[in-house]
């Protein structure tokens, strides 16, 4: 719930000092797409502001921002509604988005609050105050593409002590960005003047105004507090001299004064209220016990002791955040146990009237626990999906003895993590609960025991595949199928959305051994293919697909592809949805039918059905983009350029590796080798940190390929034969072979370069041309009898390894090693182990 006087422009008083200067500088920001006021508590940001509106012809919509608008529902959900209370109908195509919360990206919903900002006619001005409580970068980087598309009838003005943490040095190069400091805000000798000679009672002399501005720095605050202070001194010129210092010590002695001045009863109501970050009434009188409070508020405000009317009805009010700061210090230092109390208060009356989530906040002030747990489990799902920061920062704060009881709630908080990328986190985190929560059995109803365990040892298994550890993998998912065979929740949580996509792509950038894997996977599918209602088994299917496919298995491939899609339970999720088209389409290609490879992109799109779309849809129009690249279809690659959004310049980062390899590949095709060159070189420095051999092969194979098109032949090469030494271990033959026929020419010219050489490649440099040209494998290849599990296990037998040995070094059992010896021996057409000893040596 949106308190209404948040949109509303604070009341200021008509006795402040008129600043003809500093209005016309903020007039300047209607010239520009952003206005930033910048500067420390107490220099009149807000109050510039509010006399600015008041002379301004355009339509203004204000939103007060306070910590509970760090959440991009939160935040996004004021501004629209702030510019609806100015245009009637506004934002109608936007609730969409702002119900089902943050995706991975959050330009479908900026995309249409430009569209219907563009429906504007008129001026609008949106002001954002005190914008330094917003934290969350997915709310920097959505704030940063409006400003970079705003509509030239739009304009933002920003109010916050700190700097804009978002890039603003193309709107500062365009002349779109226009900014107010501290220097622009503070008053000047003239205006300090007149502000003790028309706002206050005193009279002080020119020296002494010129002292009080020397030692505040024209600190509009500091003259303020100064003057509530000065009133009540018999001894003007010692009590200026007091002053001295730095701003901060300035503030705490002169609010001090002033609070020592005032009654017992405004004292209390002053330093219970100080809690709230803004209040009604109704609000206060629940909170400090005071039947009187509209009355004390009004007379607060009639002191000018820093309280701020949010709407002219003075409904709801303000502290400024000097006064509240330095009261809340003061109130945690007296008496602790009366203000848990007063938090207790507040928090339930905020939660009687709909605000859970400043409930929340106070509740944890008071160290009520079951209530913020009680809060947290009315629909925990709707927070994960639109409130996971909040949802995250309250699970972080409260004491684990405080939902001992509560397991679902911790499998939240670890599932809130992975969702957050805190991956080695969330799995430390997993194994402290799993051991916690297998001691409370006996001590929950079994039902509920069983659902608690299964979601952690799912958990638990997905880490350890992660990790690549297949075999303790595949222990926790018995332990889930045994007590969760149905499967929950978690498995499938935001597989309908964009978010974390980009890295699922691809399978197989989890795993670094494809050989091992492959037995896991095809074992698991096994064992899910026969529900009905078991959508996870789909990130199953598409790991094991695309395997297939990088072996070049293409029929096998296929087969698994049509039994994943024939599964109705996988075709409302997107994300499924469209690794399999793409994976489809990619098939189609490599089988030489490429008409049909493009018509099934194309029918792809239509297929999408989530709050993402426009995000999926342009994962596929890049996917179309490679895919007319491949087919030699360039002007349709270079549309996709024009619009795709992305340069060279851009900074990389692993989420979107697909995409800049794609880039690059155009880029080069175009003949812009040199941006492609730089754009690789970035993607290789990138890939070079992590551990992912899938993506440095990648990386490498694409500047190869580049390399070999500017005519630097022994780079090439070089980058090339890296790649082939990284990928021989795992048998990557697509992702050579996809590049087409200038890897053939690579491939012939790099074994030529290498044959009076030791070349360890040799015989994977033929696998791949044979691969390429469509021939079958050489007969003496064991890898082309062989399995990948069965010709590991031929040479760790050629180092003289027993039987127990060679199970423990692949996590195997002995019984599993010596089915697949017994299956060596049949395919090579050999009867022991000394005849497997001299065949592995010849090869």
């Amino acid at each position: 719930m949106i308190v209404s006087a948040k949109f509303q422009i604070p009341h200021i008083r008509n006795t402040m000092v008129s600043r003809p200067k500093l209005i016309r500088k903020l007039n300047e920001g209607m010239k520009t797409k952003l206005m930033l006021v910048s500067a420390q508590a107490g220099y009149g940001k807000t109050t510039a502001l509010c006399e600015w509106v008041k002379q301004c012809s355009a339509l203004a919509a204000w939103v007060s921002l306070d910590q509970h608008d760090n959440d991009w529902t939160s935040f996004w959900s004021c501004v629209t509604a702030s510019i609806q209370e100015r245009v009637p109908n506004f934002g109608q195509t936007i609730g969409i988005f702002l119900e089902k919360g943050p995706s991975g990206s959050s330009e479908p919903m900026i995309k249409e609050l430009l569209n219907e900002l563009n429906h504007i006619t008129c001026e609008l001005v949106i002001i954002l105050d005190d914008y330094h409580f917003i934290e969350l970068p997915e709310i920097h980087h959505s704030l940063s593409y409006l400003l970079e598309h705003l509509p030239p009838h739009i304009h933002l003005y920003i109010a916050s002590r700190t700097d804009l943490p978002i890039p603003t040095t193309r709107l500062l190069a365009k002349g779109e960005l226009y900014d107010i400091s501290m220097q622009d805000l503070r008053f000047e000798l003239d205006e300090g003047f007149v502000f003790f000679r028309d706002t206050t009672d005193l009279s002080l002399t020119k020296g002494q105004v010129t002292e009080l501005l020397h030692q505040t720095e024209g600190w509009i605050s500091g003259l303020q507090l100064a003057a509530i202070s000065l009133k009540r001194s018999t001894n003007i010129t010692q009590s200026i001299q007091k002053f001295t210092g730095q701003q901060h010590h300035i503030s705490d002695y002169l609010l001090e004064e002033v609070f020592l001045h005032q009654s017992e009863t405004i004292r209390s109501f002053l330093l219970e209220t100080s809690i709230l970050s803004r209040m009604n009434h109704s609000l206060c009188q629940a909170v400090t016990g005071q039947m009187n409070s509209q009355e004390q508020l009004e007379r607060l405000e009639q002191l000018n002791l820093f309280i701020i009317p949010l709407d002219e009805g003075r409904n709801w009010y303000r502290y400024h955040h000097l006064l509240s700061d330095f009261l809340r210090q003061l109130g945690s230092r007296t008496d602790s146990d009366k203000w848990i109390q007063v938090h207790i208060r507040a928090a339930n009356w905020l939660e009687k009237h709909g605000f859970d989530e400043e409930a929340v906040e106070h509740y944890l002030e008071g160290q009520q626990f079951m209530d913020v747990i009680r809060l947290i489990e009315k629909n925990p799902p709707a927070l994960m999906q639109s409130k996971s920061a909040a949802l995250m920062r309250w699970i972080t704060v409260l004491p684990e003895s405080s939902f001992a009881e509560k397991p679902m709630i911790e499998i939240f908080y670890i599932a809130v993590m992975l969702l957050g990328g805190k991956r080695e986190a969330a799995i430390q985190r997993m194994e402290q609960t799993k051991v916690r929560f297998e001691a409370l059995q006996g001590k929950l109803p079994d039902v509920d025991w069983n659902m608690v365990m299964g979601n952690i040892y799912f958990y638990c298994g997905m880490a350890s595949y992660i990790q690549n550890d297949f075999v303790r993998a595949s222990e926790y998912l018995a332990l889930t199928e045994r007590y969760m065979p149905e499967g929950s929740y978690f498995q499938v949580m935001g597989v309908n959305r964009y978010e974390g996509y980009s890295r699922n792509y691809d399978q197989l950038t989890l795993i670094k051994d494809l050989y091992a894997a492959e037995d896991f996977i095809l074992k698991w599918i096994k064992v899910w293919e026969h529900k009905k209602n078991y959508p996870f088994i789909g990130y199953f299917y598409l790991a094991y697909i695309h395997l297939l496919y990088e072996w070049n298995r293409l029929e096998e491939a296929e087969f698994y592809l049509g039994q994943s899609l024939r599964r109705k339970d996988h075709q409302p999720l997107a994300r499924i949805t469209i690794q399999l088209g793409i994976a489809a389409s990619r098939i189609e290609q490599a089988k030489g039918n490429p008409k049909r490879a493009f018509e099934l992109l194309v029918q792809l799109k239509s297929k999408i059905d989530s709050p993402d779309n426009d995000l999926f849809v342009v994962k596929i129009e890049t996917e179309q983009a490679y895919l007319s690249l491949r087919q030699g279809s360039l002007q349709d690659a270079l549309d996709w350029l024009q619009r795709c959004g992305l340069a060279h310049t851009d900074e990389v980062s692993l989420n979107l590796l697909a995409e800049h390899l794609i880039l690059a590949r155009v880029l080069a095709a175009c003949e812009r080798i040199e941006e492609a060159l730089n754009l690789l070189e970035k993607l290789y420095l990138l890939v070079c940190k992590g551990d992912c051999l899938r993506d440095h092969t990648k990386v490498l194979i694409v500047q190869s390929v580049t390399l070999w098109h500017s005519g630097q032949t022994e780079a090439a090469l070089n980058q090339l034969g890296t790649a082939l030494d990284l990928a021989k271990p795992d048998g990557y033959i697509r992702s050579f072979i996809d590049e087409g026929s200038v890897m053939a020419e690579m491939l012939n010219a790099y074994s030529m370069v290498q044959q009076d050489s030791n070349f360890s490649s040799g015989f994977y440099v033929k696998q791949l041309l044979r691969a390429m040209n469509g021939t079958p494998e050489d007969d003496q290849s064991p890898k082309g009898k062989l399995t990948g599990q069965e010709f590991k296990i031929l040479l760790l037998l050629m180092d003289r390894l027993m039987n127990k040995e060679i199970a423990e070094r692949l996590h195997i059992t002995v019984d599993t090693v010596k089915f697949h010896i017994k299956n060596i021996y049949t395919k090579l057409g050999i009867n022991n182990r000394k005849q497997a000893l001299e065949l592995a040596k010849q090869l």
